[in-house]
């Protein structure tokens, strides 16, 4: 079995995509490596954050890997808060305080239209690949439901009468952003194997 290294420590993102990519890999997180460093996002597209995060981890560590970037862009807000998603509030990863700035933003705006959209960058016997994946939906008026993470409770994706956060993660795994690009990347590395 083929050692694949997914640049996160988030565990909400490895269990997602362990789910997805099965037993075909034996996948890593960067913990796992031994490497407890923090890659800074620097770049202003998802698809530049993923890359730096996938170059670090083979330079340093010789690993063929993958990272992500993934993130909401709400319509009426200009596509943010895109690349800041994780850091929208000001405090990295406060869940909490960046859906409460969204609800904040969206008072009185009747555009609720929204995506969720993830970025795989993935370096692969010496090459890298880039694979894509969205969802569109809608920004509810408050929070609905405890599981997922994130945006999760105030995203309700297109033709769904729940949010992410009130979905089973067997559900949302089927359908979310990062749900669509990790299958591009497994297709992908099924093929190439």
């Amino acid at each position: 079995m083929k050692d694949l290294v997914f640049a996160t420590n988030n565990i909400h993102k490895l269990d997602e995509v362990r789910a997805i990519l099965g037993d075909s890999f034996r996948l890593l997180s960067m913990g796992e490596i031994g490497c407890q460093d923090d890659i800074a996002e620097t770049a202003d597209t998802f698809e530049g954050n993923a890359l730096i995060k996938a170059r670090y981890i083979k330079k340093k560590y010789g690993y063929d890997c993958f990272a992500d970037d993934s993130g909401l862009e709400i319509e009426a807000l200009n596509g943010r808060p895109g690349v800041f998603s994780a850091r929208f509030s000001g405090e990295a990863h406060n869940a909490r305080k960046n859906t409460e700035k969204v609800l904040t933003l969206m008072q009185g705006i009747t555009n609720r239209s929204a995506r969720f959209r993830t970025v795989i960058a993935l370096i692969f016997e010496g090459k890298e690949y880039l694979f894509e994946g969205e969802i569109k939906g809608t920004i509810l008026q408050e929070c609905r439901g405890n599981g997922g993470f994130g945006y999760d409770p105030i995203f309700l994706p297109e033709k769904e009468s729940r949010t992410f956060a009130e979905m089973e993660s067997a559900e949302k795994n089927r359908i979310s952003h990062r749900a669509r690009a990790v299958q591009k990347l497994a297709a992908f590395l099924l093929e190439n194997l």
